[in-house]
């Protein structure tokens, strides 16, 4: 597994919960004290989850994690701030597998 696969999933798993964190308070906002919409913000979070879920996946499909253990990190991406804790663990687990070598060509 090559770095770029790690890194892209950890450039996404802090800018998506980033992202719902923001999309949280403006959800507060919005039917706590009638101010504020979240339409943008919904949207932009909508898409960078997109992109965080086809990362995540790269990432476990080529660490060839079991699908519960997909399901736990891409359920980390819709929990406020479990990112945080997750994205640190996951990362300590794949970078043994990481090898920046390119295959022989023969």
């Amino acid at each position: 597994m090559k770095q770029s696969v790690l890194s892209r999933y950890r450039v996404m798993a802090y800018v998506t919960a980033v992202w719902l964190l923001v999309f949280t308070v403006a959800i507060i906002l919005k039917y706590g004290f009638d101010t504020g919409d979240t339409m943008l913000i919904s949207q932009i979070h909508g898409v960078l989850f997109i992109v965080y879920v086809v990362f995540a996946f790269d990432l476990g499909t080529k660490a060839k994690w079991p699908f519960g253990k997909l399901l736990w990190v891409l359920a980390a991406g819709c929990i406020p701030v479990a990112s945080f804790f997750v994205e640190p663990k996951i990362t300590r687990e794949a970078r043994p597998l990481v090898t920046d070598r390119e295959p022989a060509t023969a």
